[in-house]
């Protein structure tokens, strides 16, 4: 079962939110539809911009957790390498 680590953002682009899953389209779905209380409802994410997949949950987990404590650049950084555009990818998966 691979394991995911994302980073969605809003709209514009304006917010970022890193976080880890096992069901990727599932998780993406749920933060469309507003169903995860807290920051990422609060604050509209909703856009998958970035993604890395693994088959281990504890790597996962500790580049999640890499990612989260990296500094906003690297963030943008990360998603500008692999997204220039910031396209929501949900359509893609």
């Amino acid at each position: 079962m691979p394991y995911y680590v994302y980073i969605a953002s809003n709209k514009t682009n304006t917010v970022l939110y890193t976080g880890v899953t096992n069901d990727l389209k599932k998780r993406i779905s749920q933060h469309k539809l507003k169903l995860v209380e807290g920051f990422t409802k609060r604050y509209s994410v909703d856009k998958l911009v970035y993604y890395e997949a693994f088959d281990d949950v504890i790597a996962a987990i500790a580049r999640e957790k890499q990612i989260k404590g990296g500094s906003r650049q690297k963030k943008i950084d990360l998603i500008r390498n692999a997204n220039r555009r910031w396209e929501d990818l949900t359509p893609k998966l």
